[in-house]
């Protein structure tokens, strides 16, 4: 009997449907991530579920059973290859939940990957378009994950949502026009807004290089609509619900004068004006705000950004290269506090904003503070009690409790005037092009555009109440250029060549004491360092360094403890979880960033390094950790 055109009976159907439905499933299915989950996220070491390891950006973990003592004896777990030919900086810090490893890699990618095995569950790849302008590699920073769904930035100025057990797409928001320079490196990051009890997905944009407005955004989560927006430059408007709110400081913009060259007088420099908070927040939970900071300004010529035959000292270029303290309920800028003033040699202010508490020691009472180790080489402890209520909003009392240099041969500045707020400059501006000339005379100045730090953020160890700083000591010559704003292309008006300052060295990990600004112990490396730091319970500091290592340090005393070569420069973020009672690390390999790309006499150093792109795993053989 020709049974092919027979017609399914219910019990056929059944089945056909049952066998579908088996198909169609995941591979795996892991629990929903709540807000109580991120909240607790630095208590609970079973998952890492925040970029910074919890709200306040500490990177540190309560595990110990990698301790002092038995460090020596980590062995590799697995390694996984992020594969193809799509190599580039792998800057990412990766997320664990419910056994699960969640990773972002270079050319908007991301994989989520069996964090026992090192299988690989799904991988996920965004179509870029050819015409993208990221200005410093390809990289991306990690995700967010809430509920069913985790979240990354695209290259193309866009954020995406995906199902966390499926890679599936649930939705995608286009939030700038990447052919003039927006896109988005940064990991989101996720809040409660203690007024109306919503969750929001906090993520910024990039592309300070291109002339463009950084904005700062909040998203429902579910739907990923805008809940509100907030330009991080003087005299733009915000937006809540879809409708203007209220513009960034003084409408009129008074820190940001009509740009010099224009002829007609119409075109102001804040038009143009950066400020784009392209790093990830940190929460003060308990002040409902929400702490960024926010890139250089636009252009890096300061004389683009100065009345006509003034000093540059007397302009601030506000809301740039600082601390910015936002209302989470409105996006309203409630407080700030600004690293450097008409910011003129790139500096920026973007790295992390780690939030803390400590003991004055001369008034016994505890201090909630924030700590910031800046690319202008000075480490900044603010009161962001006073931040969340208005300080330097503008022209408001400082909340600045100590500012100290944290690398050798800083040039622009003596240091900080505490009543005030504002550094003390030396001479170190780079001049106007003389009349006929193309270019200003060359200047020398430390530390150079690429900072004494940059990027990757430092780790607080509540054990040592010291930070960790992962920094760099070179220079570059500096010289001012001729330029016009043209959509889309760089708009710097800045020549630069970065100079080595030591023969020996480039790196160095610091140790910081936060009440006092002393260096505890330095460590220093042959290589620029570009990974960021993670403090645990053992008495343990990890990083990576751009020759290939991943390292481990006695917290207390700086010594090195254990290293392991991953076969490509280090660049990203270690993190540790704790799953079926073992301790395991995890870190990217795979080198890139920026320093490569604007290295100057760095090359010498930075060609040695062969590219890659993997996730490794650590953990102590049984034995070791008394299994």
């Amino acid at each position: 009997m020709n049974t092919s055109n027979r017609i399914a009976g219910p019990r056929t159907r059944n089945l056909a449907i049952a066998i579908a439905a088996i198909f169609a499933a995941p591979a795996f299915a892991s629990k929903a991530v709540t807000w109580d989950d991120i909240r607790n996220d630095a208590k609970t070491p079973g998952d890492v579920l925040t970029y910074g390891m919890g709200l306040k950006a500490q990177r540190h973990s309560p595990l110990k059973t990698i301790n002092t003592k038995n460090v020596s004896a980590l062995v590799p777990a697995w390694s996984f290859s992020f594969g193809g030919e799509k190599q580039r900086g792998q800057e990412a810090q990766a997320l664990v939940a419910d056994g699960v490893i969640y990773v972002t890699a270079s050319y908007s990618r991301m994989f989520a990957i069996d964090a026992r095995t090192g299988k690989r569950l799904w991988d996920y790849t965004y179509r870029l378009p050819d015409d993208i302008r990221p200005c410093c590699d390809v990289v991306n920073r990690g995700p967010a994950i809430y509920g069913d769904k985790v979240f990354f930035g695209t290259l193309d100025a866009a954020i995406v949502a995906l199902n966390k057990d499926t890679g599936k797409v649930v939705w995608k928001k286009k939030f700038g026009d990447h052919k003039i320079g927006y896109t988005m490196t940064g990991a989101p990051f996720v809040v409660k807004d203690a007024k109306s009890g919503k969750v929001l997905l906090i993520h910024g944009s990039s592309g300070d290089e291109f002339g463009v407005v950084g904005m700062l955004y909040a998203r429902d989560p579910d739907t990923g609509e805008e809940v509100w927006a907030r330009p991080m430059v003087e005299g733009h408007m915000g937006r809540l619900h879809g409708k203007d709110s209220t513009p960034t400081g003084d409408p009129k913009a008074p820190s940001w004068p009509n740009d010099p060259s224009s002829p007609t007088g119409k075109v102001e420099a804040w038009s143009h004006g950066g400020g784009a908070p392209w790093q990830t927040a940190s929460f003060d939970i308990e002040n409902n705000t929400i702490v960024i900071g926010a890139g250089n300004p636009a252009p890096w010529n300061t004389w683009k950004r100065t009345a006509q035959g003034d000093d540059p000292r007397n302009w601030d270029s506000l809301f740039t290269s600082g601390q910015a303290y936002v209302d989470a309920a409105t996006g309203e800028l409630k407080g700030f506090f600004q690293h450097t003033p008409n910011d003129a040699w790139d500096f920026s202010g973007n790295n992390s904003v780690v939030l803390f508490e400590y003991k004055d020691p001369k008034t016994g009472k505890m201090v909630k503070a924030s700590a910031h180790a800046d690319r202008n080489g000075f480490f900044f402890v603010t009161d962001r009690e006073k931040l969340a209520k208005g300080a330097g909003y503008p022209n408001k009392p400082t909340s600045l409790i100590g500012a100290w240099p944290f690398v050798d041969g800083i040039t622009w500045a003596k240091g900080f005037d505490l009543k005030t707020g504002k550094p003390i400059e030396n001479d170190n501006r780079p001049p106007l092009p003389k009349e006929g000339e193309d270019k200003g005379d060359t200047i020398f100045v430390s530390p150079p555009f690429l900072g004494g730090t940059n990027w990757m953020p430092m780790a607080y160890s509540p054990q040592t109440e010291m930070f960790y700083i992962p920094s760099n000591e070179w220079a570059m010559d500096y010289w001012t250029e001729h330029l016009t704003y043209q959509a889309g292309s760089a708009y710097l008006g800045q020549g630069f060549r970065i100079k080595k300052l030591h023969d020996d060295h480039v790196g160095v990990f610091r140790a910081i004491d936060p009440k006092t600004g002393k260096i505890v112990w330095e460590h220093k490396e042959k290589f620029p360092l570009w990974a960021g730091t993670l403090t645990t319970a053992g008495g343990l500091l990890f990083s990576g360094t751009s020759d290939g290592y991943v390292k481990a340090f006695d917290a207390r005393t700086g010594d090195e403890l254990w290293k392991f070569q991953t076969g490509s420069g280090v660049v990203s973020i270690p993190i540790t979880w704790e799953m079926d009672g073992e301790q395991y690390v995890g870190i990217q390999s795979g080198y890139g960033g920026a320093v490569p790309l604007w290295g100057g006499d760095m090359a010498d150093l930075t060609k040695q390094v062969t590219q890659g792109g993997s996730f490794w795993v650590f953990k102590l053989p049984k034995k070791v950790a008394g299994m």
